[in-house]
């Protein structure tokens, strides 16, 4: 019997831990509550039935923000011997090891701030990106751990 082999690895959460679930709450938290005062606002100051068109769409805006807040902050996947188990507050989906092609680190500036986080690059479809792994930090070794973590159990899974 293989010790090093992925059926004997226990399956890893990987997730937000507190703090950084407590970081993005307090960011996407005050985003909502702004978008949520010009919204207010408009409505006590408005009285043309044309506005309420964009009072909607701001309204359809803002609940949109917030699910995607909930599913960033509490998304997580479990890394199995099967593959990727993603567990999002909209969806569930597994992502075989055999389906893998690799997993990639993506940068991206918003708004003069550097975003990172961490995808899953399939064999066939659109890379999707992970659960759990977002983060503003360049230099942040929970991301680097993370990482690590993923694509030691893809590589067991894939060379045996």
């Amino acid at each position: 019997m293989d010790v090093d082999s992925i059926m004997d690895m226990p399956d890893v959460w990987i997730g937000f831990n507190s703090d950084d679930r407590q970081r993005a709450w307090w960011q996407n938290g005050l985003a909502t509550l702004a978008l949520t005062g010009v919204m207010v606002v408009m409505i006590l100051t408005t009285h043309e039935p044309s506005i309420w068109w964009f009072v909607s769409g701001l309204g359809v805006l803002a609940v949109v923000a917030f699910v995607g807040t909930v599913n960033l902050i509490y998304g997580r996947v479990l890394l199995t011997a099967r593959g990727l188990e993603f567990h999002t507050f909209v969806s569930r989906r597994v992502i075989p090891w055999s389906e893998v092609a690799g997993i990639e680190t993506r940068r991206r500036v918003i708004r003069s701030r550097v975003l990172c986080d961490l995808r899953v690059v399939r064999v066939r479809g659109r890379s999707l990106t992970i659960p759990g792994t977002a983060t503003s930090r360049v230099m942040d070794a929970e991301l680097e751990r993370k990482q690590v973590a993923i694509q030691e159990r893809w590589s067991r899974a894939v060379n045996g």
